[in-house]
């Protein structure tokens, strides 16, 4: 079992040994990743990387669940290559979720450029209830229950000024009958 408990700084910089052995182990963690990745569909390279190597188990994180379903399917051919090619002690690979993987700054950019238009308030139609839906709404207002009738008022009066007032005026002008 690995010693995991912390260590204070000076004690690292005293034992060189256990510097060397981490810089080793990183060195020997990134040469693996490349050797992954260059086994890899393209388009998984940007969001799958190594994470670790211990006890014959690989590590590899995905950016979401559907990154993980692709490489499922390539599993198999990557854990046969790795252990004919590089890693011949290689028992299995376990795949986790890593959601920092797919938010980089390139990525990030790209999803506001494409699903946030630039100018929204100008370009973005405004949401519209025509009249004849505001006199329905209306109407089946008048039938309805209490709670009900409030809020199908209020959505009718979603509608704009001009056909909320207009319908009242016109209920107005019908019950100020001259």
């Amino acid at each position: 079992m690995r010693d995991s408990r912390p260590l204070l700084l000076d004690t690292l910089f005293d034992d060189t040994d256990l510097l060397r052995n981490v810089q080793q182990r990183a060195i020997a963690l990134i040469k693996l990743n490349k050797a992954v990745k260059a086994l890899l569909p393209k388009q998984l390279h940007e969001f799958c990387r190594v994470a670790n190597y211990r006890q014959g188990i690989l590590v590899l994180e995905v950016a979401n669940a559907s990154w993980l379903t692709l490489l499922r399917y390539e599993q198999q051919t990557l854990l046969s290559t790795l252990r004919v090619e590089i890693l011949p002690s290689l028992v299995s690979i376990d795949i986790k979720i890593n959601p920092k993987l797919s938010i980089n700054k390139q990525t990030a950019e790209n999803l506001v450029h494409r699903y946030i238009p630039e100018n929204t308030k100008d370009d973005a139609p405004a949401r519209q209830l025509s009249e004849q839906s505001a006199k329905q709404l209306k109407e089946l207002a008048a039938r309805s229950p209490k709670r009900l009738k409030e809020k199908l008022e209020r959505l009718a009066a979603l509608a704009g000024e001009r056909v909320t007032s207009a319908t009242s005026r016109n209920n107005l002008s019908r019950t100020k009958k001259p």
